[in-house]
């Protein structure tokens, strides 16, 4: 393969995952208790239970960009070897750290001008991000080029939508990640925000209901509504240690569009986890639109 795939944590993926796919990591750091933590760098398996109990217990982390030399590090061995670079990253739209990214990219070009670079912004992060970097490395196992990867991305990354809901919106208040959050909605008690990435990449509340089962349902309704060949796709939930919500989540889905859907499940990552907080599930799956 003439170029190496890159992707990140904020992204879902694991190093078992990026093994598996030919993925290089690019780890999206967090602070918790003044510690600075790189996921994966720091430890080798995420402790879930044990990160959000952390949270429950009333600690916020706090989240940050990395730098242009961070950046610089994990590309130019790739470069050197002869190879271009493909990453596949979480929405460009919720961080600064792409305005680094792009120095550094502008730097790495100016000294390998023979390299190439392409950027696939899922518009996205955790779920739909992590749908759409399998997707990638699915083309890229069966040997499309960066030029084929990129075409499909062109018109794809559009049609993959991701809905979540959350149980305290405290997390959110503090990072301010969504808009159209009413501060009010915290105030009331068993109302659960729905939120969407929209297509700019931005997560956007869209909606809000009574008690924990109407927002699970709500979120199995929009499979219903936007899905577009969904089983020809991989359907991913994605949670916050809910474990509980998860189950409820996969029956609801299963009872609308078939028994023998698959749906696979992975834990949110840390650095995500920490906007959105504990007790929260998501679902990514191919749509009509975001």
């Amino acid at each position: 393969m003439a170029f190496q795939l890159f992707t990140d944590s904020d992204c879902d993926m694991t190093p078992e995952t990026c093994a598996e796919y030919g993925y290089k990591l690019i780890s999206m750091p967090y602070t918790i208790e003044g510690q600075l933590v790189r996921p994966y760098e720091d430890f080798d398996k995420f402790d879930a239970k044990t990160f959000y109990d952390t949270l429950r217990s009333g600690i916020l982390p706090s989240t940050s960009a990395i730098s242009e030399q961070n950046y610089i590090d994990y590309f130019e061995p790739v470069l050197k070897e002869g190879k271009d670079i493909l990453y596949v990253h979480f929405s460009a739209a919720m961080s600064n750290t792409f305005d680094f990214m792009n120095q550094a990219i502008k730097t790495l070009q100016a000294k390998y001008p023979e390299r190439k670079f392409y950027l696939i912004d899922t518009k996205g992060i955790t779920t739909i991000s992590l749908l759409i970097a399998l997707e990638v490395g699915d083309l890229a196992k069966a040997g499309k080029t960066a030029e084929e990867i990129m075409e499909w991305a062109e018109t794809e990354v559009d049609h993959f939508a991701m809905y979540f809901t959350v149980d305290d919106l405290k997390f959110f208040h503090k990072s301010g990640r969504v808009s159209g959050l009413s501060a009010v909605m915290g105030t009331l008690i068993g109302i659960r925000p729905i939120i969407y990435m929209n297509p700019e990449g931005k997560m956007v509340s869209c909606g809000k209901e009574k008690g924990r089962r109407k927002a699970i349902l709500h979120l199995a309704d929009k499979v219903v509504e936007l899905g577009d060949h969904v089983k020809e796709h991989r359907i991913l939930i994605s949670h916050t240690d809910a474990g509980d919500m998860v189950d409820e989540l996969i029956s609801a889905v299963r009872e609308r569009i078939g028994e023998d859907t698959k749906i696979e499940v992975f834990y949110c990552n840390p650095t995500s986890g920490a906007h959105a907080g504990p007790n929260g599930v998501g679902i990514a799956f191919h749509a009509s639109r975001k």
